[in-house]
């Protein structure tokens, strides 16, 4: 598929705008512009970024980061101490958690991509608060909007209430494993809710779900 995509893109710099295949199939539309360097441009917007308050302790804004071409987004909450520090997601124990379980699977991080509802580090790793959430929403529907996932995994209860547009009150045990399609950017895409990888360092009994929920999405996004 990457491959393909390359040569859409070549087709496209040479003057060609559509490919006619074989009587009876739909010509196919070469990509009419560069999504890369669009999300390159909003991460440097991002990165500038003072909209809210938690600009004012952050040491890094915690783009995102992985295959701006992959078919599956993994989204959570916020960056914590060492996502903060280092200017990644999911760095820390709960990200090597997730990196642990992405093995299992034979998949390596590197693959997917994963970002967070907000960009910058709650002080004291406290809760995102709804404004700020509301304040940073717009670049994350924009990242996906660019990355065009098939599957979106939510890690924890503030990213699926978030993109599924929830009530703050619905719990994550009752909506995890259940998947749902939402339309972002004009594609519909299945999200699957499921536990942070945080909750799992404290409630190990989750585990099991997890790996499952993170099967299906690893099926559904075609990496096994």
């Amino acid at each position: 598929m990457d491959e393909l995509r390359k040569y859409l893109e070549f087709l496209k710099l040479i003057g060609f705008n559509e490919l006619r295949l074989k009587e009876g199939v739909k010509s196919m539309p070469v990509k009419d512009r560069n999504f890369e360097e669009e999300l390159e441009s909003l991460k440097e917007e991002v990165l500038k970024c003072c909209k809210c308050r938690l600009c004012e302790k952050r040491t890094n804004v915690v783009f995102g980061e992985g295959d701006p071409k992959t078919k599956l987004m993994f989204v959570g909450e916020a960056p914590g101490e060492q996502e903060d520090l280092q200017g990644r997601p999911f760095v820390g124990r709960a990200g090597q958690l997730l990196t642990k379980f992405l093995n299992l699977f034979g998949v390596a991080r590197e693959k997917v991509y994963i970002t967070n509802i907000v960009k910058c580090r709650p002080p004291g790793n406290r809760n995102p608060a709804p404004d700020e959430i509301s304040t940073c929403y717009p670049f994350l529907e924009k990242q996906i909007e660019l990355i065009s996932p098939d599957v979106i995994l939510c890690l924890g209860a503030f990213s699926t209430r978030t993109i599924l547009n929830l009530p703050e009150k619905a719990a994550i045990s009752k909506l995890r494993g259940k998947p749902q399609k939402v339309n972002i950017g004009g594609k519909e895409i299945t999200v699957i809710p499921t536990f942070h990888p945080a909750y799992l360092l404290r409630n190990r009994r989750g585990e099991p779900e997890f790996q499952k929920d993170l099967e299906m999405a690893l099926k559904l996004a075609g990496f096994i």
